[in-house]
C-alpha cells in the first residue's frame, strides 16, 4: 500500500509540475511571435487573408463568480488587437471584418480532452462589410478546406459580448443597402415592458395609416408574454440597434432591441427580439423570441403590418397580395425555419382594410416548386368600395396613392390597369374567404360574399365566387390563366331571385314591388385588364326583370349614364312601371349584339337594336318605342344612341312618326329565345305568376306565326 501511495504521489507531483511549467511557459511566452503562425493557420482555415495587426497579449484572471476551479485557478485571457479579415478581390471594400480588439478566456484543462472551451468572448468595436454582386457572389461565403476525416477537436463557445458594432450590407442581387448599428443598452429592459410598448406603438401607427377603427379592431388581440414567445419572467433585452438604407429602391429605416447572445449552442434558450421597420410606406413591427439563433430554429413573435396597399408587401415578403386601400393587421407569427424550406403560420390575425374588417389564419410554406399560401380569411363587414382596387376601378387619386403608374384614359370607362400576372407565378395559394355582410353605401346592400381562391402556377381560380344580393344569390366561376400571354379569362355567372325592393331600398316605387331580376352570363376572353378582357369577349348574356319601375333619377344614381339619358328622352323625369324587361346579347370579339332587348310598360313597348363595342367602347343602338295609345305622344319617334360609354350621344331619328298600335309590329319583329323563358323561375313563396311569361310567350308566338319565318332559336 505504501508503494502504491508513493507511485500515485509521484504521478500527481509530475502532473502538477507539468501544469506549472505549462502555466509558466504561457505566462512568459512572447505571444507576438505566434502571430504569423496564427494568421497563416486561420487564413488557410477560412480561405481569406487574416491578420493580427496589433499586440497579442495574455492576462491571468480568476472568475470570482464561478465555482471551483474557476474561482481558485487563474485562467488565461488572450487579447488580440487590430484584427482584420479581407474581402474577396471582387468586393468594393477591402475588409470583410475589423475588430479593435478580441478578448477571450480559454479553459486549459479542456485542451487535454481535445476541446477548445471558450467561456467568454468579447468583441471590441466590430465592423462587418457584407457584399453580394448581381451574379450572386457573396462576401460572406468562405472557401473552407475540404476534409473527409472528422476533426478530433471540438469548439464550445459560451457568452459573447460586444460594445458598439457596425454592419453594412450592399446586396445588388436583392437591391438592399443597409447600415446597422448595434450597441448595449444603458440598462436591461424586461421582456414584458417591451411587449407592451411595441403593442402600443404599432397600434398607434395602424390608426394613422388605416384609421381609428383599425386600432380598435386590433385591440381585441392583446399581446401578452404568454402569447408572443417562449420567454420567461427573467428574459431581458440588453442590446439596441438602428438600421438605415434602402430596400428594393424604397427607403428603409428601423430600430429594435435584442437580448444578449448567451449560450448560442443551447437550443432551449430563446433569444428575445423586437423590431420596428418602415420600408417605403409599409410599416412592419414584431416582438417575440427566436429559438436556436445559430440555426434559425423557430420564430415566435407578435407581428404587425400596415401601409397604403397590401400589394406593396410583395417585394418584402415574397407573398402575392392584391391591391387594397390602406390596411393594418396584427397577429401571432410562428415560424419553423429550415434551409430546405420553412413554415410561417400567421394565427389569429385581425385588422382593417379600408373600411372593412379582416381576421383569420394563414400558412405560408416554402421549399417546394413554389411557395404556397393557404388558410381562411373572414370579414364581418366588407365595404364594396374596398374591392375596387382589385380590378383597377378605384379613383385616379387612389391609384396614385397605391403606386399604380397606368393612367386611365380620359375617354375610357372600362379600367385599363393591367393585372400583375407576373406575381401570380411567384407562388401558389388555396384560401377560403367569407364576408358576412357587404355594403356599398346606404342604397345598395350586398348581403354576403364567399369564395374559394386557388392559384396554381400562374392561373387564378375563384371557384365559386358567390354573393348574397338583395334577397337572391349570384353564383359564378372565374378563371384567369396568367401563365398565358395574353391572359385567358372564363366567366360563368347565374343570378337568381334578386328582389327589386331590396336592390333599390330608397326608391319609393320599388318598396311594394314583387319583381325580381334573373340572369345568366357565359364569357370567354383574352387580355391583361378588365378593358382588354371585355374588349375580346365571346359568349352570351341574358337578363330578365319583371314587375319593376324605372326613372331617370334612379338610373343616374346607379351610374348608368347612357340609360338615364335614354329614359329621360322617352319618359321625362317621371317614374315608369315596367311590366317586363328582357335582354339577350351575343358577344363576338367584344362586340355585343342585341339579339333581343325589349321592355314593356303600360304605355308602350320599347325595342332596342344594334351593338355595343366594348373593344372601342362605341355605341350603335336604335331605340324604337311603340305606344299603346294616344296618351304618350313623345314616344312616337325612334331614338339613336351613338358616341361612347363615357360620352354617349342620344338624339331623335329624323323621319315619320310611328303609328298608334305599332306595338303589334314590335312583337313580330323580335324572337324570344328559350334562354330567356328559362329565367322565368317561380319566386320564393309566390304562385309563380310573372308578367314576363306573358310578354315573352307573345313574342315567341308572333315570331313563329309569321309566314316563311323559321322557328325561334332553342
Amino acid at each position: 500500500m505504501q508503494r502504491h501511495r508513493k507511485v500515485l504521489s509521484w504521478i500527481a507531483g509530475t502532473l502538477l509540475v507539468l501544469l506549472a511549467v505549462l502555466l509558466l511557459a504561457v505566462a512568459m511566452f512572447d505571444w507576438n511571435r505566434a502571430k504569423p503562425f496564427i494568421a497563416d493557420k486561420v487564413s488557410q482555415a477560412i480561405g481569406r487573408p487574416f491578420a493580427i495587426n496589433g499586440a497579442l497579449t495574455v492576462d491571468w484572471r480568476r472568475d470570482r463568480l464561478g465555482g471551483w476551479p474557476a474561482s481558485w485557478i487563474p485562467w488565461p485571457e488572450f487579447t488580440a488587437r487590430d484584427i482584420s479579415i479581407a474581402n474577396p478581390d471582387w468586393a468594393a471594400q477591402p475588409r470583410f471584418a475589423h475588430l479593435d480588439a478580441l478578448r477571450f478566456r480559454l479553459s486549459l484543462p479542456a485542451l487535454l480532452a481535445h476541446r477548445i472551451d471558450v467561456p467568454t468572448l468579447q468583441l471590441v468595436r466590430p465592423t462587418v462589410d457584407l457584399e453580394r454582386d448581381k451574379s450572386g457572389r457573396a462576401s460572406w461565403d468562405f472557401t473552407l478546406p475540404q476534409s473527409t476525416v472528422p476533426s478530433a477537436w471540438k469548439l464550445q463557445l459560451g457568452t459573447i459580448g460586444f460594445d458598439q458594432g457596425v454592419i453594412t450590407l450592399d446586396d445588388a442581387a436583392s437591391r438592399v443597402k443597409l447600415k446597422l448599428v448595434v450597441e448595449p443598452l444603458q440598462q436591461a429592459i424586461p421582456y414584458e415592458q417591451i411587449v407592451a410598448q411595441q403593442s402600443s406603438d404599432a397600434r398607434g401607427q395602424a390608426g394613422k395609416t388605416a384609421g381609428a377603427a383599425a386600432t380598435k379592431a386590433m385591440a381585441g388581440g392583446e399581446a401578452t408574454p404568454e402569447k408572443v414567445g417562449q420567454a420567461t419572467a427573467s428574459t431581458v433585452y440588453q442590446f439596441g440597434w438602428t438600421a438605415e438604407g434602402s430596400y428594393q429602391g424604397s427607403p428603409l429605416k428601423g430600430k429594435g432591441r435584442t437580448g444578449a447572445v448567451l449560450a448560442l449552442q443551447d437550443k432551449s434558450m430563446p433569444l428575445p427580439l423586437q423590431a420596428d421597420l418602415r420600408i417605403g410606406d409599409s410599416h412592419i413591427a414584431l416582438v417575440g423570441t427566436l429559438t436556436d439563433p445559430l440555426h434559425l430554429g423557430a420564430l415566435d413573435v407578435r407581428l404587425w403590418f400596415s401601409g397604403s396597399s397590401m400589394a406593396r408587401l410583395y417585394p418584402i415578403t415574397g407573398i402575392t397580395l392584391p391591391d387594397t386601400p390602406p390596411y393594418a393587421t396584427e397577429g401571432h407569427l410562428k415560424a419553423e425555419l429550415h434551409r430546405g424550406g420553412s413554415r410561417y403560420s400567421y394565427q389569429g390575425f385581425r385588422g382593417r382594410v379600408g373600411g372593412s374588417d379582416l381576421s383569420g389564419n394563414l400558412l405560408f410554406v416554402t421549399g417546394g416548386a413554389r411557395p404556397k399560401l393557404s388558410g381562411e380569411v373572414h370579414s364581418k363587414l366588407l365595404r364594396f368600395a374596398d374591392l375596387a382596387p382589385l380590378i383597377g376601378a378605384d379613383s385616379r387619386a387612389e391609384k396614385a396613392q397605391r403606386g399604380d403608374a397606368t393612367p386611365q384614359p380620359a375617354d375610357k370607362l372600362l379600367p385599363v390597369e393591367p393585372f400583375r400576372t407576373g406575381r401570380w407565378r411567384a407562388m401558389d395559394a388555396d384560401v377560403n374567404f367569407t364576408g358576412a355582410r357587404i355594403v356599398r353605401g346606404a342604397a345598395l346592400p350586398i348581403d354576403s360574399l364567399s369564395t374559394h381562391l386557388v392559384m396554381n402556377n400562374g392561373a387564378l381560380y375563384l371557384d365559386p365566387l358567390s354573393f348574397g344580393l338583395a334577397g337572391g344569390t349570384v353564383r359564378s366561376n372565374v378563371s384567369l390563366d396568367g401563365s398565358r400571354t395574353p391572359m385567358r379569362g372564363l366567366l360563368k355567372l347565374n343570378a337568381r331571385h334578386l328582389k327589386l325592393k331590396q336592390l333599390f331600398p330608397t326608391f319609393e316605387p320599388m318598396r311594394t314591388s314583387l319583381g325580381e331580376i334573373n340572369g345568366d352570363a357565359a364569357l370567354d376572353a383574352q387580355g391583361n385588364s378588365v378593358a382588354a378582357l371585355l374588349g375580346s369577349a365571346n359568349g352570351e348574356l341574358t337578363l330578365l326583370m319583371n314587375d319593376g319601375a324605372i326613372s331617370k333619377t334612379l338610373l343616374e344614381t346607379a351610374g348608368l349614364n347612357v340609360a338615364n339619358i335614354v329614359i329621360g328622352k322617352l319618359f321625362g323625369d317621371k317614374t315608369v312601371p315596367i311590366n317586363c324587361a328582357a335582354t339577350d346579347m351575343a358577344a363576338s370579339n367584344g362586340l355585343f349584339d342585341m339579339r333581343l332587348f325589349v321592355f314593356d310598360t303600360g304605355d308602350a313597348l320599347v325595342n332596342v337594336t344594334g351593338t355595343v363595342n366594348l373593344a372601342s367602347e362605341k355605341l350603335d343602338l336604335d331605340v324604337k318605342p311603340h305606344t299603346k295609345g294616344l296618351r304618350v305622344f313623345s314616344l312616337r319617334s325612334p331614338l339613336y344612341v351613338r358616341g361612347t360609354l363615357k360620352n354617349p350621344d342620344v338624339g331623335v331619328h329624323a323621319g315619320p312618326l310611328l303609328a298608334r298600335g305599332a306595338g303589334a309590329v314590335a312583337l313580330g319583329a323580335v324572337a324570344a329565345p328559350a334562354a330567356l323563358l328559362a329565367l322565368i323561375a317561380p319566386s320564393h313563396g309566390d304562385n309563380g305568376d310573372n308578367t314576363c311569361r306573358t310578354v315573352l310567350q307573345q313574342l315567341r308566338s308572333s315570331d313563329t306565326m309569321r309566314p316563311g319565318k323559321p322557328a325561334a332559336r332553342k
